[in-house]
């Protein structure tokens, strides 16, 4: 997709003097008292925000935080604790502006935080008055938040509509640079990793994957119930048998093409769904009733990571078990590590996912981890992202 992009107007030197508008993901999480307790978001946003400053242009930032009740701005609601870290990161003063839709006063070279934008009444619903306040505050909009891509609101999608120019930033861009090279051009065999407690929550992604993916790995209760659905015994393990006819479906439809959802041939199972609960590896047709399936096997493991290595391209979205026990880790740290040792272009993406790449220390050897949860996730579904659309009509325009 064409969008234009805020480094090539850097490049071209049509920044200098202009107001710069950035909605930025500054969604970081705080404990009880205020303190931020985890700044990756805020240290993504601040290579935009310098480009910007460096170009001689007058900057605002903006961002949601929490989840405010719109109208009603409460102390808890604000940026500041987010402005004060970001200043100390780039080592100046940033000012927080409240009540800023109506005007904002800024200067070349000079960086200024615009209060919570989900305070404002009229976000989540692109109210069309309140994008235009916005959009009239600058001469360009650069969209940097791939976390929020996937939600057509006021800061995010109206603004782009009404800009003067309408641009994506370097974070927005390399996501959608990376999901292109994954999804829309990959090289081959693309290999999915799709895993979760659920399949009712990732049925629509496992269908549009089954459509053009060469090797589909289920993991987690999602694996489980296609273990039913090819008719194995899981015993009292989570899984959905109302979904076996969709399982069945995703099934066929691969197989129809010559491609395939390897099902696991052993497990490791427990009694009991806890840390300390003895784990038995045994054979996928050796599940008894009392089971509760918490990994794939290693035999299972091996397998699949003999397939990761040969991959073109992966897409992972989910630890295969319960990695967070140490007894049932084993599969996901083994294709964790089969990822990292891969030559394919790898992107990751997903919360738990997240978590399993750091608990491994493979963040250097995965090709691109995405930082959006709900917006990765649209994107494996075949959507077209709201922030995505109107960028490339406003580049078409």
């Amino acid at each position: 997709m064409q969008v234009i992009r805020f480094s090539d107007l850097v490049a071209q030197g049509q920044v200098a003097g202009k107001r710069v508008f950035i909605r930025a993901d500054l969604n970081v999480p705080q404990d009880d008292a205020g303190h931020i307790t985890e700044d990756t978001r805020i240290r993504a946003s601040i290579p935009c925000i310098e480009m910007a400053l460096k170009a001689g242009a007058a900057v605002m930032v903006t961002s949601h935080l929490g989840r405010p009740t719109e109208g009603e701005f409460k102390p808890g609601d604000s940026l500041a604790p987010v402005a004060k870290r970001m200043g100390e990161l780039m080592g100046r003063d940033i000012d927080v502006v409240s009540g800023w839709t109506t005007g904002v006063t800024v200067a070349p070279g000079q960086l200024v935080m615009l209060e919570n934008c989900r305070v404002n009444k009229g976000e989540k619903k692109n109210n069309e008055e309140l994008a235009r306040q916005m959009a009239a505050l600058c001469d360009i909009f650069v969209h940097d938040a791939f976390g929020t891509a996937h939600r057509a609101e006021a800061s995010t999608y109206g603004i782009a509509q009404f800009a003067p120019v309408a641009c994506a930033g370097p974070l927005l861009a390399a996501e959608m640079d990376a999901i292109s090279k994954a999804l829309l051009a990959p090289k081959r065999p693309l290999v999915a990793i799709v895993a979760g407690s659920k399949v009712s929550t990732k049925l629509t992604i496992l269908k549009s994957l089954a459509d053009n993916v060469d090797q589909l790995i289920v993991g987690g209760g999602i694996a489980n119930t296609f273990m039913l659905a090819a008719g194995l015994k899981i015993g009292k393990s989570l899984a959905e048998p109302d979904l076996l006819a969709e399982a069945t479906a995703v099934i066929e439809a691969m197989k129809a093409r010559g491609a395939a959802v390897p099902i696991p041939t052993d497990v490791v199972t427990a009694k009991t769904f806890a840390a300390d609960a003895p784990a038995t590896i045994k054979a996928a047709t050796d599940v008894a009733d009392d089971d509760l399936i918490l990994d794939i096997g290693p035999q299972t493991a091996q397998a699949l990571a003999e397939q990761l290595k040969k991959a073109g391209t992966i897409v992972w979205n989910g630890p295969v078990g319960v990695f967070e026990f140490a007894a049932f880790e084993n599969g996901t740290k083994v294709i964790a590590q089969a990822i990292a040792e891969s030559s394919a272009f790898s992107i990751a993406g997903g919360g738990d996912t997240l978590a399993a790449i750091a608990k491994y220390g493979i963040e250097q050897q995965v090709g691109y981890i995405s930082t959006g949860g709900g917006a990765f996730l649209e994107v494996l579904e075949g959507k077209t992202l709201p922030a995505f659309e109107i960028l490339g009509k406003r580049a078409g325009a």
